[in-house]
C-alpha cells in the first residue's frame, strides 16, 4: 500500500482537529490510567453513554491501585448497564499486573501495554500515543472507515489482514504530535466520515486526498462482509418475591454475563402450569403466579426473547435457599449492591 496520508494531509487533519474537536472529559488529561479507562469504556459504547460512567468510575477508582484492590461485586456494580462485563474484569486483571509488575505505573511502550489483559492493538496504540506521545497508530472502526475511503480500497475492513495493512501504511506517517494525530483520525471518523449516514465530505480536511470522494464511491466504501444473523433464544424469567425481597441467582463463572447476578430464568417459553411445576422442583410453593410483559434484549450474536411471571411466595427462607441455590435479597440492597445485567431491565423496574 502506498503512502496513505501525505505530510500536507497530516497537517490539515491536525489543524482541523484543533478547531473542531469535541470537549470530552478524557481529553483534559494525559494520565495513561484515565485514558485507558476511557478507551475500554468506549468500546462498543456511545460517547454520551460513557460520560457519567467515566466520572463515577474515577470517583471510586482514581488510580490503578484503587482499581486493583476493589472488590469484584463493587466493580460489577460500577459497570452495571455498560455491558460487555468482561471488559471490567480484564481492567482489574490488568490493574493488578500493573501494580505487581510495574509498581503501579502504566507501562510506557506499545510492546508492554499490549501484553496486559484486555488491551489489544488499538488500545495499546491509543494509550501509547495519547498519554506518552509514542509515534504508533491506533486503528479502530472509525479510523478504518476513514483510511478505506481515502485509499478507495475494496478490501474487507472486517478482516485482520486489512487492519494489519493499514497499520503498516500508517506507521511511517504518524507525526511528532502522535496523540493529537490518533484522536484526529478517530474524531474525523466519528463526526464527519461517520457510519450509517452520508459522509460530510464538504467539511472534511482530507477531501483533496480522498480517492473515494474523487471517484464518487463514498457510499460503497468501506467494504465489510455481512454479519451472521443473531441466534434467537427464548427465555422465561421469574420475579420470585416475598414482600420487598426478590430472589436472585448467580450465572456460571464462564460464558455470557459470567459471574453476574440475575433474575431466575429458564430456556424456553413456559405456560403457567409449567411454571408452577418448575417452581415446585426448586422447592417453592407459590401463593400467586401472574404473567407480566414480554421483553427482548439484543447481544452481539444472540437475541433473548423473554416472557416473565411475577411469583409471590411466603417468607420461607433467609439468605441462601438450599434447594434452589438462590439468594433472597431486599430490594433496596439489590439496587445498591448487586449488578443486574441490563438484559433484565424491563423486569428490574418492577422491584
Amino acid at each position: 500500500m502506498n503512502e496513505i496520508l501525505t505530510p500536507h494531509a497530516v497537517k490539515a487533519l491536525l489543524l482541523w482537529y484543533q478547531q473542531n474537536k469535541r470537549d470530552l472529559p478524557w481529553r483534559h488529561t494525559s494520565d495513561p490510567y484515565r485514558i485507558w479507562i476511557s478507551e475500554i469504556m468506549l468500546q462498543q459504547t456511545r460517547v454520551e453513554a460513557v460520560k457519567p460512567y467515566y466520572a463515577r468510575f474515577l470517583e471510586t477508582c482514581p488510580d490503578v491501585r484503587a482499581l486493583a484492590a476493589l472488590p469484584e461485586e463493587k466493580l460489577m456494580k460500577l459497570w452495571e448497564g455498560l455491558g460487555y462485563y468482561s471488559r471490567a474484569r480484564n481492567l482489574q486483571k490488568a490493574a493488578r499486573v500493573v501494580v505487581e509488575q510495574f509498581g503501579g505505573v502504566m507501562p510506557r511502550t506499545y510492546e508492554e501495554l499490549i501484553k496486559l489483559p484486555g488491551i489489544g492493538e488499538y488500545t495499546a496504540g491509543a494509550i501509547a500515543s495519547i498519554a506518552y506521545g509514542v509515534r504508533v497508530p491506533a486503528i479502530d472502526g472509525n479510523v478504518l472507515r476513514v483510511l478505506a475511503r481515502v485509499s478507495a480500497s475494496d478490501a474487507d475492513i472486517t478482516l485482520p489482514e486489512t487492519k494489519k495493512e493499514y497499520r503498516e501504511a500508517l506507521l511511517p506517517v504518524v507525526p511528532t504530535e502522535a496523540g493529537d494525530f490518533t484522536q484526529s483520525l478517530i474524531e474525523l471518523g466519528a463526526t464527519v466520515c461517520a457510519p450509517n449516514r452520508e459522509p460530510m465530505c464538504e467539511v472534511c480536511p482530507l477531501r483533496e486526498n480522498c480517492e473515494a470522494y474523487r471517484e464518487g464511491k463514498t457510499n460503497e466504501i468501506p467494504v465489510r462482509s455481512p454479519k451472521k444473523p443473531r441466534r434467537i433464544e427464548e427465555k422465561t424469567v421469574f420475579l420470585i418475591r416475598d414482600g420487598d425481597r426478590t430472589a436472585l441467582c448467580k450465572r456460571p463463572a464462564k460464558g455470557l454475563l459470567s459471574g453476574l447476578y440475575e433474575l431466575p430464568n429458564v430456556n424456553g417459553h413456559l405456560n403457567e402450569e409449567e411454571v408452577l411445576a418448575h417452581l415446585r422442583t426448586l422447592g417453592f410453593e407459590p401463593l400467586r403466579i401472574q404473567k407480566i410483559e414480554n421483553a427482548k434484549h439484543i447481544f452481539t450474536h444472540i437475541e433473548w426473547h423473554m416472557i416473565a411471571y411475577d411469583v409471590r411466595i411466603t417468607p420461607e427462607f433467609d439468605g441462601l435457599h438450599g434447594q434452589s441455590g438462590m439468594l433472597l435479597v431486599p430490594n433496596g440492597e439489590l439496587h445498591k449492591s448487586y449488578a443486574i445485567p441490563s438484559a433484565f431491565g424491563a423486569y428490574v423496574k418492577y422491584l
